[in-house]
């Protein structure tokens, strides 16, 4: 999920077999006890029984088996840990911050437990839904498959834990933003170039990742620059850093890259008007942005801060504009407090509240709970300033965008990018 300025696969760890016990050998089968003489029977000794293994839980295909069943310790892998650099490698060794972090941990309102919970959902999900989508399928099944995984591995239970915000499956020169409405029949085709971007929460502390996908090579160069430019940011982020800076080492990654297509070079663009930004907890976007191009914001990252470092490339100009229908909502945390005269979106209004909160949202999981004929009441509270909608977001017809996504965490000792997987 992506916002704009100003408006690992790993498999899951498997408990350890316990072994049944080893029958103890016994030298005799009986063992005398007494004077049998006396009048004391012999008395046999009890074997022993085996007891039988326990089975590993494993996930199934498609994934539906919660991590607590897997984790039975309620304790989830962490991501992969980067010791910071420069100025601040010191906090890697200093007693002050592990004592800090070691705090975090036993907090309830900030442990790590919640985010790598939601990672670890995010990273088996992926997993299975890389291997699913294939060229003829249509966008609906896609993002039905992967809220549905989603949703049984976190456990969903209310606003306690379950989808982050609404699967993006946007296709070619759409960037971001696009999931499908109730109806769409858009099928995927073989040369199209796929973003998939979807969001797990447990808590309200919401795991952003997406990757992309093609299934023919002319614009393989376009994805790997975009892969690289995220591990870029990834990798210069860090407590203190200028978040103007920071996009000026993702600008130069991204354009040291050129896509051939049909026998001509096209430099691949960072598209301007999108960026990365901080979470808050049920909030997607977090008031601090790291755009895709160097410019002069001060702002510094901070310990404890929460991002998700993404970047869009273009074949294009570089720029997106809104297109299309929209599907993505979400109720503004500090909205206006106006009159609502309509009835119908005073109803809805108390729906939103009650199932998302302040996530994100779409028209289909509206349909999911039984909505039905909402859009004049929706569209009322986005011109109220009450819900914001977020349109398609495009670049030029006949252009195309890839997106990467990575979510870290600023710990006092060191930056955990906790989405990362064996895949990218």
């Amino acid at each position: 999920m992506i916002t704009k300025p100003k408006k690992m696969s790993v498999a899951a760890p498997e408990d350890e077999e316990l072994v049944g016990h080893h029958e103890e050998a016994d030298s005799d089968e009986c063992a005398a006890e007494g004077d049998v003489g006396a009048g004391g029977d012999a008395k046999k000794k009890k074997k022993k029984k085996k007891k039988p293994k326990k089975k590993r839980v494993e996930q199934s295909d498609p994934p539906g088996v919660g991590l607590s069943k897997i984790f039975t310790d309620g304790v989830y892998p962490e991501g992969e840990v980067q010791p910071y650099k420069n100025d601040n490698a010191w906090r890697t060794t200093s007693e002050e911050k592990r004592y800090l972090e070691k705090m975090a941990l036993e907090d309830p309102e900030v442990t790590y437990q919640n985010i790598r919970r939601a990672a670890e959902v995010h990273r088996q999900v992926r997993r299975y839904a890389r291997k699913y989508i294939r060229p003829g399928q249509s966008l609906t099944k896609i993002a039905e498959y992967i809220e549905n995984g989603t949703r049984a591995l976190v456990e969903e239970n209310g606003l306690e834990c379950g989808v982050g915000f609404p699967t993006g499956l946007s296709l070619n020169n759409c960037a971001a933003h696009f999931t499908p409405n109730a109806g769409d029949t858009t099928i995927l085709q073989s040369g199209d170039i796929l973003k998939v971007d979807f969001g797990v929460h447990v808590k309200g502390r919401i795991l952003d990742s997406a990757f992309t996908l093609t299934w023919e090579p002319t614009y393989d160069k376009l994805v790997e620059a975009v892969k690289a430019a995220t591990d870029t940011g990834v990798r210069e982020a860090g407590v203190d850093v200028r978040l103007g800076e920071l996009a000026g080492y993702i600008q130069e990654t991204m354009e040291s890259y050129e896509v051939e297509v049909k026998g001509k070079v096209l430099p691949v663009k960072p598209i301007e008007n999108l960026s990365g930004h901080s979470i808050g907890v049920y909030q997607i976007h977090g008031g601090k942005s790291v755009l895709l191009v160097k410019n002069e914001d001060p702002t510094k990252m901070e310990e404890g801060d929460y991002f998700a470092i993404e970047t869009f490339g273009s074949t294009g100009r570089g720029r997106v504009v809104d297109s299309g229908d929209c599907s993505h909502f979400a109720k503004i945390i500090d909205a206006p407090r106006v009159p609502i005269r309509l009835t119908s979106a005073k109803s809805l209004l108390r729906t939103i509240t009650t199932n998302f909160g302040t996530l994100p949202f779409c028209r289909r999981y509206l349909d999911r709970i039984g909505e039905s004929k909402y859009l004049l009441a929706l569209n009322h509270l986005v011109q109220q300033g009450i819900v914001q909608d977020y349109p398609p977001l495009c670049d030029a017809i006949g252009s195309m965008t890839a997106q990467f996504e990575h979510t870290i965490l600023l710990r006092p000792t060191v930056k955990e990018v906790v989405s990362r997987g064996d895949d990218y």
